[in-house]
């Protein structure tokens, strides 16, 4: 039984995202709202993934009723202080692949929860270290695994997580898409 007083709506499509918060023994419910997902070409890229997640929330806020709490999030990918979203097509997720390859980026994911009469945003950072990567590797990933619904071209449990990449700094589940720990820690303190 989970020790939150109030009913969680996750304001997310991302099947990750409702992976990882069952897995976690959360009781939620799905209610979205589409968002473009732009901010200010000024913004500090450490700043984009929580001020998309308060945008998310914002958007969605007249979705929830009283007793309800509302998460939103969202992930990006940082390396060489250049965010790399989600990929257009194969083109764009290979250019992003062979820009990991063989270097450390950041993940961070920003979370915003939301009530009728509370707002809490905060952000969770991981560091991600690639082993190098070939043409044939990054091109069999792409055909196989399809990654192009995931910031940076690639999701840490499929096999590019496994085989390619050799350290973490930070929770895997942030990687995933949600630091579920903090996630957690923050639910109780709101």
């Amino acid at each position: 039984m989970s020790p939150l007083k109030k009913k969680l709506i996750l304001a997310s499509k991302s099947p990750r995202r409702s992976q990882l918060l069952k897995e976690a023994g959360f009781t939620f419910e799905i209610r979205t709202r589409e968002v473009e997902e732009n901010y200010p070409a000024e913004l500090a890229v450490e700043q984009v993934a929580p001020y998309l997640a308060r945008k998310k929330a914002l958007a969605s806020k007249d979705l929830i009723q009283a007793g309800e709490i509302l998460l939103a999030a969202d992930s990006v990918v940082i390396v060489d202080g250049q965010i790399f979203g989600k990929p257009a097509d194969k083109t764009e997720a290979l250019s992003m692949l062979t820009g990991l390859s063989g270097k450390m980026h950041q993940v961070i994911t920003g979370v915003c929860l939301l009530s009728g009469e509370k707002e809490k945003t905060f952000s969770s950072v991981s560091k991600v270290f690639f082993e190098p990567i070939s043409r044939e590797e990054i091109n069999y990933y792409i055909d196989r695994f399809k990654p192009f619904d995931k910031a940076g071209s690639y999701a840490i449990q499929e096999w590019i997580g496994l085989c390619k990449i050799s350290r973490i700094e930070g929770t895997y589940s942030n990687i995933m898409g949600l630091p579920v720990h903090l996630v957690y820690k923050e639910l109780l303190d709101f």
